[in-house]
């Protein structure tokens, strides 16, 4: 199912856990496509590299450097919500569990919840960085999967109840990627950069669902056509007042 299109040309970014990996990626495949500026939060402001990237020192389990962030931030288009956490565990330990809800949950709402007042005056987008295993977990990774399954479901949700203020929300269910969360593991995975590149080309088309790489692209099509898509929308319609089909 498709929502409103974006194209960053032009358009104001602010991209969460941009130091390295998929978010640097994204930083710099944002600029290729001539944003305007961009703001790259990471736990430690980074020296710019380039004149129209605005470091900022972010860490999004603290509701303070939120605050102070949104301070900094004149405008913004869209919001990508990539940074997060994936530790090994067992799920035997509350606290791995605790860790990555804080990061790949609340961390996340915290940033929609205080940026989205920006994000409805722009009539902007929200881009949250999901996982395959928000649908399938990955038994190796229990805490990371029920934080990212989480995520999607936020990420729904929000998607129904944003809508009236005109900003699209969409989830990027990406395979495994090359940068240091996965790079133990013996899977195929993508390059940071060409999954930048295939987020910002779904944003572009407007696809709720992002599917950028290779092994996510397998489950694009099916996804679109399930069941689970089509309850979705009709649970979004009760929100947004549109009538059921008999």
């Amino acid at each position: 199912m498709s929502t409103r299109a974006t194209t960053i040309e032009g358009r104001s970014v602010l991209v969460t856990g941009a130091n390295r990996g998929l978010g640097q990626a994204l930083v710099n495949e944002a600029l290729r496509r001539g944003a305007a500026g961009v703001y790259a939060g990471t736990r430690q402001p980074l020296p710019a590299p380039d004149e129209h990237v605005t470091p900022l020192a972010l860490d999004i389990t603290d509701p303070s450097q939120i605050s102070r962030a949104v301070e900094s931030v004149e405008s913004l288009d869209v919001l990508v919500n990539n940074a997060g956490v994936s530790l090994p565990d067992a799920l035997s330990d509350r606290a791995a569990l605790e860790q990555h809800l804080a990061v790949n949950l609340y961390g996340t709402w915290g940033m929609i919840d205080a940026f989205l007042p920006l994000l409805a005056q722009a009539q902007g987008a929200i881009v949250n960085v999901v996982s395959l295993a928000a649908f399938a977990a990955m038994p190796m990774l229990p805490a990371y999967s029920i934080s990212k399954a989480a995520a999607f479901s936020l990420t729904q949700s929000l998607r129904a109840l944003a809508a009236g203020q005109g900003v699209s929300v969409h989830a990027v269910m990406a395979g495994p990627i090359d940068t240091d969360m996965v790079r133990d593991l013996e899977i195929p995975k993508a390059s940071p950069e060409s999954v930048a590149a295939g987020i910002l080309d779904g944003l572009a088309r407007g696809d709720e669902e992002i599917f950028p790489d290779p092994m996510s692209q397998a489950m694009a099509e099916s996804w679109g056509t399930s069941s689970a898509k089509a309850l979705e929308r009709q649970n979004a319609a009760l929100v947004q007042g549109e009538p059921q089909a008999a």
